[in-house]
């Protein structure tokens, strides 16, 4: 089950992907979930980052943080984005690609993090746009 510490891997950057100032919904920013935010360019990044929010400026994908996800979690590769808040590992899919998360080798190895967290009274829920899944083991 991926581990979102807050410490970035120096190997991993977000380069092209900008699915963070995409898929969630940011409070400070009244951005609305599935709606790319003010002051990003779509595959290009932020154009206020030096002036972005705490929530953007401490945000930290799995991506970023775990060793453990394999190449192919690369959200760039992978059209999704993981992120984790105690118990629950949460999966963000791009809506352009919402048949991506069922697709191997990602569907076994949600159900596996499903299996882990679960045995802990956690879940792992899949967002596709509006649409919200609960992983089963």
């Amino acid at each position: 089950m991926p581990d979102t510490s807050a410490i970035p891997l120096l190997e991993r950057s977000c380069r092209t992907c900008t699915l963070c100032c995409d898929l969630p919904d940011i409070d400070e920013l009244d951005k609305p979930a599935n709606t790319l935010c003010r002051h990003c360019v779509r595959d290009e990044g932020c154009i206020a980052y030096a002036a972005r929010p705490a929530t953007c400026r401490d945000f930290l994908c799995a991506w970023r943080t775990d060793v453990a996800l394999g190449p192919e979690w690369d959200p760039v590769l992978s059209h999704m984005m993981i992120y984790r808040q105690g118990d629950q590992l949460t999966v963000l899919v791009d809506p352009r690609h919402p048949r991506a998360w069922t697709e191997a080798p990602y569907r076994s190895q949600l159900q596996d993090w499903a299996g882990q967290v679960g045995a802990i009274g956690g879940y792992v829920i899949v967002w596709v746009g509006d649409e919200v899944f609960k992983v089963e083991a």
